[in-house]
């Protein structure tokens, strides 16, 4: 079974926000369900092992703000 853990990063740190077997719910969340979050990060885990890691990214159209022109590299 896996497992996805969801770690919202700000200033201070990373702190898990969401541990489940839930792909589809893991998955949509954003930095803006959570209070100081700068970013949100992903750790699937598979019989006791980390599998995969990353970082969510929203596409512009989830945002409820303008977009910003600017993307990371």
């Amino acid at each position: 079974m896996k497992i996805y853990v969801i770690q919202s990063f700000n200033e201070d740190g990373l702190e898990n926000v969401y541990v489940g077997d839930d792909e589809e719910k893991a998955l949509s969340l954003k930095a803006a369900d959570f209070d100081h979050c700068d970013a949100l990060f992903v750790e699937i885990w598979e019989d006791g092992e980390k599998t995969d890691d990353f970082r969510l990214i929203e596409s512009p159209e989830d945002e409820d703000g303008e977009a910003d022109s600017e993307t990371e590299s």
